[in-house]
């Protein structure tokens, strides 16, 4: 067994802590004494370590997905907007198209300026004429820029011509290919279009922007008119120039250059004809028109002259007239109506329907000849060619005719008659103030109306078709309920005199009987009322002349 150890006091060394005194141990009182967080006394926070070498790899991470998900959105989206502009592209190509001679940036450009100036698109109608001119002048320098588009082009004499105030005329363009000068044409005509409706504007040229010559300021401009709301503030007039080229200069280098059809002038001279005319020049206009008609007349091998030159009337006899030789003949009874000389273009107009009555029928096609079985035979043979057509690039439409020959009786041509009758109506209406001519003219007007209305509402007929029957419709509808109008007008101050009679007697029953004219007026109105559902969308241009007014 082990033996116990004695026991041995410990002396307690610690004195004893007085009363109320604080303890010891709480206090740093030995500088070797760890300190204690738990323990001490002081408000500091402690100091914590956030960039761990886990977080430092969350953070690597992160950003790497960040920067890939962005790297994938960008990527995308500019996929899709390539997408998006390929097909605007192929879309407006189908839409406009446009020679496959030209190269891709012209095509783009082409079909962009068109769209800019279309009227039944998104634009409503609003067309922005100072954008779509700069387009149409940037297409014109590449197409006749020999290092771009315009390699071939010549011209017709050496340095080219020039004319006072209108300046180069146009290039011989006899060699280059058929769809080339078509597309050529139409940049033309694109840019005479915008020069007449940017006449009288101006161009800032410190900020590029056009704006109607009446908001300038400045000396010549005494009283500008205000700006629209929202648009910007009016230039200064020693900050502009003229806004675009005078229309002239396009008109002229389609009359001049070598290489165009027969129709292409024409157009160009009547069209430059009615801009004379808008801006009050009408014996230069006159001028135009003639030279329109010598245009028509120059490619005729009929040994008699089909026009009188002098009076513009056809000469039935000499043989059936050219399409050119109708449009010209058409506009210049037009203008002479217009400046109210009834006596000059009455007989125009009765010689050009005399020849359109004359004019060879439409052919029928197999088409119209189909029965419904076989249509429908038709259709797997119809769904392929829309497949294919959306795997094909579409091609340039085929050239149309140049106008040269005389046309056919189509749905298009028996509208332009009408339209020719409502003229002839208009003329027998005021030109004589008898019953008799006046009825006349109300019955050329009411048979206008009738062909009208029939051949747009029959099936088949194409667009420039409707657009014609539209017009010829609208102008004949409007005619007949103005000579209606001013008919019941005077039947009814007739009535009125005739019912006061000696002292009043039997006035009122006179007044409640309802007129010969304001019976036709109530026919005229349900005739409106009925041809709304086939003129859905108004004409832009109605053939309307301006002498018969009420």
């Amino acid at each position: 067994m082990r033996p116990r150890l004695p026991a041995r006091r410990i002396l307690f060394l610690r004195p004893f802590r007085p009363p109320n005194a604080p303890r010891l141990f709480t206090q740093n009182t030995l500088t070797s004494r760890p300190q204690l967080p738990f323990l001490s006394t002081s408000r500091r926070r402690q100091t914590a370590r956030f960039l761990t070498t886990e977080r430092k790899q969350w953070i690597k991470d992160e950003v790497w997905l960040a920067g890939k998900y962005t790297a994938f959105l960008w990527v995308g989206g500019s996929l899709l907007l390539v997408i998006a502009f390929g097909v605007q592209q192929e879309w407006l190509d189908r839409k406009f198209p446009s020679p496959s001679e030209w190269s891709w940036v012209t095509r783009k450009d082409f079909r962009s300026a068109k769209w800019d100036e279309d009227h039944e698109g998104v634009n409503d109608g609003l067309v922005d004429w100072a954008r779509t001119g700069e387009a149409y002048r940037r297409l014109l320098r590449r197409l006749e820029d020999p290092k771009i588009d315009g390699a071939g082009l010549q011209d017709q004499d050496e340095g080219g011509i020039l004319v006072a105030g209108i300046g180069k005329t146009g290039f011989d363009i006899s060699k280059k290919p058929e769809a080339w000068r078509r597309g050529y044409y139409e940049v033309l005509m694109g840019a005479a279009r915008a020069a007449e409706h940017l006449d009288g504007w101006v161009r800032d040229t410190t900020r590029n922007i056009a704006f109607p010559a009446n908001v300038v300021i400045g000396l010549s401009n005494p009283n500008p008119r205000p700006v629209p709301p929202g648009a910007a503030t009016a230039p200064r007039e020693e900050d502009c120039e003229p806004a675009f080229e005078a229309p002239e200069i396009y008109y002229m280098r389609v009359l001049t250059t070598s290489g165009f059809t027969e129709k292409q002038r024409v157009d160009a001279a009547l069209a430059y004809g009615a801009w004379l005319e808008y801006k009050k020049t009408p014996e230069t206009a006159l001028e135009m028109y003639k030279w329109a008609l010598d245009i028509a007349t120059s490619s005729s091998i009929s040994s008699k002259s089909i026009i009188n030159t002098t009076t513009g009337i056809l000469d039935p006899s000499a043989g059936l007239p050219s399409s050119n030789l109708l449009s010209a003949a058409t506009a210049l009874a037009v203008y002479h109506a217009v400046h109210s000389d009834l006596s000059n273009a009455l007989p125009i107009f009765l010689s050009i329907l005399r020849a359109r009555k004359s004019l060879p029928e439409q052919p029928v096609t197999m088409h119209s000849t189909l029965n419904p079985d076989e249509e429908m035979a038709g259709f797997w043979k119809r769904a392929m060619n829309l497949v294919h057509s959306l795997m094909v690039p579409p091609s340039y439409p085929p050239p149309p005719g140049d106008g040269t020959t005389p046309p056919t009786r189509n749905p298009k041509e028996r509208c332009e008659e009408a339209g020719i009758m409502t003229y002839i109506g208009e003329i027998l209406y005021a030109s004589k103030q008898t019953k008799a001519s006046r009825e006349d003219g109300l019955a050329w007007t009411r048979e206008a109306v009738d062909i009208a209305e029939e051949q747009l509402r029959r099936k088949g007929v194409d667009k420039d078709g409707k657009n014609t029957c539209k017009q010829c419709l609208e102008v004949g509808l409007g005619n007949w309920k103005t000579m209606v109008s001013q008919m019941a007008k005077e039947e009814k101050e007739a009535k009125a005199q005739k019912a006061g009679g000696w002292l009043g007697f039997g006035g009122e029953s006179q007044k409640d009987v309802t007129g010969r004219w304001e019976r036709e007026k109530q026919v005229i109105v349900e005739r409106q009322r009925r041809a709304m559902d086939i003129l859905a969308s108004p004409s832009q241009a109605p053939p309307s002349s301006s002498y018969l007014q009420v």
